[in-house]
């Protein structure tokens, strides 16, 4: 807890049995009040794994996708109260190290969100960033400050902060299953104007790190693009989507399929 705001870090997991233990151990419990990991139907030991870590762990009965995972992530923390929610990948591809400095950030209220960046210092390319996917990267960043109208480093990275407020607020339900789902929560955050700071964060490409391969990388590419031509037209009165009023919220209520809570 951090300025008496209740931390919970959220880990949607897919076969990461080789490295949650690693990137568990690595979080600072004395300031993070729950973890949660979803498992999105892995086909490995994950979810025994998560329990014996003793955290709470909920199982999807099907692959929902990347989106879909995030999804049951932000209803299980909402629903546990939290206050600050931090996303962090089980895949050790991302330093929990920097969980203190994105909730702290966040729990004096002068963001709504924190992203971490891997662009901010160098570090993508040092870290093993595939050639293509940092220039792709660059590229897609480049397209969406021009049309979102903003500066922002990176807006692909998966380790993430938010208050309680954005995910409540937003129509999250609505969004994508699939990956675009990152993209899109980020639109919609500046469409309705709220805060969002940048961490340098140092990144780890490996074996066993969880990557999307090339087609599915220019599946989301494209999905990138559509979703900043969507945001433009949205500012001038033309709305579709996830930018529409009748746009769906998480209902933080709804049923989920918890294997193990944390005791």
């Amino acid at each position: 807890m951090i300025n008496n705001q209740k931390i919970v870090v959220i880990m949607p997991a897919y076969n990461a049995e080789k490295t949650l233990k690693q990137t568990y151990n690595e979080i600072y419990q004395e300031f993070v009040d729950e973890v949660i990991l979803v498992d999105d139907f892995s086909c490995d030991n994950t979810k025994n794994i998560s329990k014996e870590l003793n955290i709470t762990t909920i199982v999807h009965e099907r692959n929902l996708g990347y989106g879909g995972n995030q999804k049951s992530c932000y209803k299980a923390a909402l629903n546990s109260n939290a206050d600050i929610i931090i996303m962090l990948h089980p895949d050790y591809q991302y330093t929990p190290k920097l969980i203190p400095a994105i909730a702290t950030m966040l729990a004096f209220g002068e963001y709504d969100a924190v992203l971490a960046s891997r662009m901010l210092g160098n570090s993508a390319l040092k870290g093993g960033m595939p050639l293509y996917k940092f220039i792709a990267n660059k590229f897609l960043t480049w397209f969406e400050n021009i049309f979102l109208g903003e500066k922002v480093s990176e807006y692909h990275t998966g380790f993430r902060g938010f208050t309680k407020k954005v995910l409540e607020e937003l129509p999250l339900e609505s969004c994508s299953n699939d990956f675009a789902f990152d993209n899109e929560i980020i639109a919609l955050m500046f469409y309705n104007k709220f805060k969002i700071g940048e961490i340098s964060c140092p990144t780890k490409y490996f074996k066993d790190a969880s990557s999307i391969n090339f087609f599915r990388s220019c599946k989301y590419g494209l999905s990138v693009l559509l979703i900043s031509l969507k945001y433009r037209f949205a500012k001038i009165g033309l709305k579709f989507g996830i930018f529409k009023s009748d746009a769906r919220k998480l209902d933080k209520n709804s049923k989920l399929n918890y294997f193990y809570k944390k005791q």
